[in-house]
């Protein structure tokens, strides 16, 4: 007959078989069903299926202690991690990882300005510019790479000549998709109308067009702006305002140039440009009464005032 010891063994080894046995029974026919209906994925229910088969072989080959174990796990993750955690903020994309490269030292030591290697005519020195600038954003680089269009090095001029020719084919083009894009749009919309006033003044800016085209080009941007102000003038803003005064003063339409100053200051009475914009106008018309009453409206005013016309008020005053 077996002591009592053995018996207890015995039943305590029982109880554990027929517990694995049931834990078994319900993985494997009711959670593993219940999962290959929502599941698609057939890796999915292999790693299902392979975990609770470790945990079975546990328990049966650890009693008591396997089971304890995971019954202890089971109880700590549903009461110390009951609550799932918000992921909603958290973006997990390429989009937004930026690639730290590191400088090239030696390549920056050994470049000089554009205009210095126009200066001293240096042919190794300008093409390794012009190279390096159409690396970058051509765009912000397209006044001086027009700049290289009479240089005495035919190979930069004719370097520059290209990319200056491919850039302003390419701005025609958008324009003009714009400009189409904005007849199908509806009467409310207005941001392809702010797209294009952007757009066009980044380049008009750097008046590389010959003096035909850039008033056209000009025109075709206020005449957008002003369409922003009709259907929405709060859109219109105080730096789009300037921009448009700006390039109509650049090519000497003065009177649409002092409609777009009297609008910004309407709009924008507050702002330093508000001012600036008729300083600049009346400068340039050299219309003397109304450049020393602007002046004196910005100096009895509460605007803040940059160094660059605090330095002009010092001048006229």
């Amino acid at each position: 007959m077996p002591d009592w010891d053995e018996r207890v063994f015995l039943i305590v080894v029982i109880l554990n078989a027929l517990t694995a046995a049931v834990y078994f029974l319900w993985e494997a026919l009711v959670v593993t069903t219940a999962n290959e209906r929502q599941s698609n994925t057939k890796e999915r229910l292999f790693d299902n299926r392979r975990a609770f088969l470790l945990k079975t072989a546990v328990m049966l080959f650890c009693p008591v202690i396997g089971i304890l174990f995971f019954l202890i796990s089971y109880l700590m993750d549903k009461l110390l991690f009951w609550t799932a955690p918000d992921l909603e903020d958290v973006i997990f994309s390429k989009d937004r990882v930026k690639t730290q490269l590191k400088a090239d030292e030696e390549r920056a030591r050994n470049m000089v300005p554009l205009e210095e290697a126009l200066a001293i005519n240096e042919k190794k020195d300008l093409r390794l510019v012009m190279m390096n600038m159409v690396k970058g954003e051509i765009q912000d680089s397209l006044a001086a790479i027009a700049l290289a269009l009479d240089s005495e090095d035919s190979e930069s001029s004719h370097y520059a000549a290209s990319v200056m020719t491919d850039e302003l084919n390419e701005f025609r083009t958008k324009v003009q998709k714009l400009i189409q894009e904005i007849q199908n749009e509806k009467e409310e919309e207005t941001a392809l109308e702010e797209m294009l006033v952007n757009y066009m003044n980044k380049v008009l800016k750097l008046q590389i067009f010959t003096p035909i085209e850039q008033k056209r080009f000009v025109y075709i941007m206020a005449d957008t702006a002003e369409k922003i102000r009709q259907k929405d003038m709060p859109k219109l803003t105080e730096e789009q305002y300037e921009n448009v005064c700006l390039r109509l003063l650049e090519i000497q339409d003065y009177s649409n140039s002092e409609k777009w100053c009297s609008w910004l200051a309407e709009q924008y009475p507050d702002q330093l440009s508000a001012y600036t914009c008729r300083l600049k106008l009346y400068f340039t018309m050299q219309n003397k009464e109304a450049f020393f009453r602007a002046l004196n409206e910005l100096k009895q005013s509460e605007v803040v005032i940059d160094s660059e016309t605090l330095e002009l008020i010092r001048v006229f005053s």
